[in-house]
């Protein structure tokens, strides 16, 4: 089964991009999303014009391309497209029957800074904007712990 660019991107062009980032604010300063991959993760450039991969699942935020030319030079190389869009894991959804919608991308059902796999089954679809909202404030929350920390989250009514 062929994957197209539309099962490794969601588009995002309804969404203030500013917004989306918003409860990222605090890894990713004032850097915008220029990409969105399905998986969840997303591409991000700063005001100096160079792209970031924000890793949602682990809140991680790596230089990929000191331009926006050089980014795209770069998604065209197979062994980084696998790795930045998780190429065998959306396939893998898509042969489960697992169908992209607008406004939505394939979201962790558990972090997996919080112990969630990168598997099928670990993942649902999920508005776009309640991923990047919730994945960022339950990385923030975590995010000054020690390895290994066991984290319990309750929910108050």
């Amino acid at each position: 089964m062929p994957l197209t660019w539309n099962d490794l991107t969601v588009s995002f062009t309804h969404i203030d991009r500013n917004k989306l980032v918003e409860d990222w604010k605090w890894l990713v300063g004032q850097s915008l999303p220029i990409l969105v991959t399905s998986i969840g993760d997303a591409f991000l450039q700063n005001e100096s014009g160079e792209i970031y991969w924000l890793i949602a699942g682990s809140a991680e935020f790596e230089k990929v391309a000191e331009s926006y030319e050089e980014f795209k030079i770069k998604l065209q190389d197979n062994e980084l497209l696998n790795e930045w869009f998780l190429v065998p894991l959306v396939l893998q959804l898509k042969e489960q029957g697992s169908v992209l919608e607008r406004g939505k991308l394939y979201g962790f059902k558990r972090l997996p800074v919080l112990g969630g796999k990168y598997e099928p089954e670990n993942f649902e679809l999920t508005d776009i904007e309640i991923h990047f909202a919730l994945s960022g404030q339950m990385n923030f929350l975590i995010k000054d712990l020690p390895d290994g920390t066991q984290v319990n989250f309750r929910v108050s009514e």
